[in-house]
């Protein structure tokens, strides 16, 4: 395994675009830390974002986990970039010619999927417990270890998406026209049925039946924070509108995304398998 690892890394670190990518992520994950000096001035709203809580613990394993989420598209572009220039530069044909299965092809870009969610897990822990214990207003360890669970959910988010992304790459072998599909596939094959079945039933009917999805999936795994803080619930109540959220992090919810990374990886090899190279 960990010569598969090298190998891949080796790739990674000839790649102009990948370091750069990588870089940018893990820089812009750093750059949260910077919300701390934002400041809202609208009209009688007026504070500084790091005093409305979002640093302290455990709330900050929420919020963190759920923000840096969204940076999760640059790591997309360099699994699908990953994936398309075995393809153009038929570096995957020549490392079968050397000996590589098509089964230790596919373990191998599964490793590096599984390093890039282990890396980023524990880049936002580390960045997340550093803020929390400058800012946070409680301090005490039973505190600070509370609701790691959503630490977790953001590992098996990005593994998910990742697992996706790399299957898009297989199956499509261009890096745009595979980042092309999957937006397609998020408005097509969910976000429109979604909308459909709210309308014509209920939202809580289509949560039920978005939640298998794989986008559905794999957004539920961390619910928004936002409401969580008691300023924003309390403005949100004073206009008369319902906050009563679910912000757990449930088993089934892991259960659902890890299937569909067994399913993503499973049609990987399956592609590679029946493909002619």
């Amino acid at each position: 395994m960990i010569r598969l690892l090298q190998i891949e890394f080796i790739k990674l670190w000839n790649n102009k675009s990948s370091r750069f990518l990588i870089t940018a992520y893990f820089g812009l994950m750093t750059l949260i830390a910077l919300i701390v000096n934002i400041k809202i001035d609208w009209g009688p709203l007026q504070f500084n974002v790091a005093e409305i809580g979002i640093f302290n613990f455990p709330y900050i394993w929420h919020f963190n986990t759920f923000m840096a989420a969204f940076l999760k598209l640059f790591l997309a572009i360099v699994i699908v970039s990953m994936i398309a220039n075995e393809y153009s530069n038929k570096t995957i044909k020549q490392n079968l010619i050397d000996g590589l299965s098509k089964k230790e092809f596919i373990l191998s870009k599964f490793l590096m999927i599984l390093t890039f969610s282990l890396i980023s897990t524990a880049f936002i822990f580390v960045v997340s417990l550093i803020l929390g214990l400058i800012y946070s207003n409680y301090n005490e360890v039973s505190i600070i270890f509370s609701d790691l669970e959503y630490l977790v959910a953001y590992f098996v988010k990005l593994l998910g998406f990742f697992s996706f992304c790399f299957f898009a790459g297989m199956l499509i072998k261009r890096s745009a026209f595979a980042l092309g599909f999957l937006f397609i596939w998020f408005i097509g094959a969910e976000f429109i049925p979604y909308l459909y079945l709210m309308g014509k039933y209920s939202k809580a009917y289509a949560d039920s039946i978005y939640q298998f999805f794989p986008f559905g999936s794999i957004w539920n795994t961390i619910e928004q924070p936002i409401t969580r803080l008691s300023v924003i619930r309390s403005a949100v109540q004073t206009v008369g509108e319902d906050v009563s959220t679910d912000y757990a992090v449930h088993w089934y919810e892991i259960v659902i995304v890890l299937g569909w990374t067994a399913v993503f990886i499973y049609c990987s090899y399956a592609l590679l398998k029946k493909r002619d190279l």
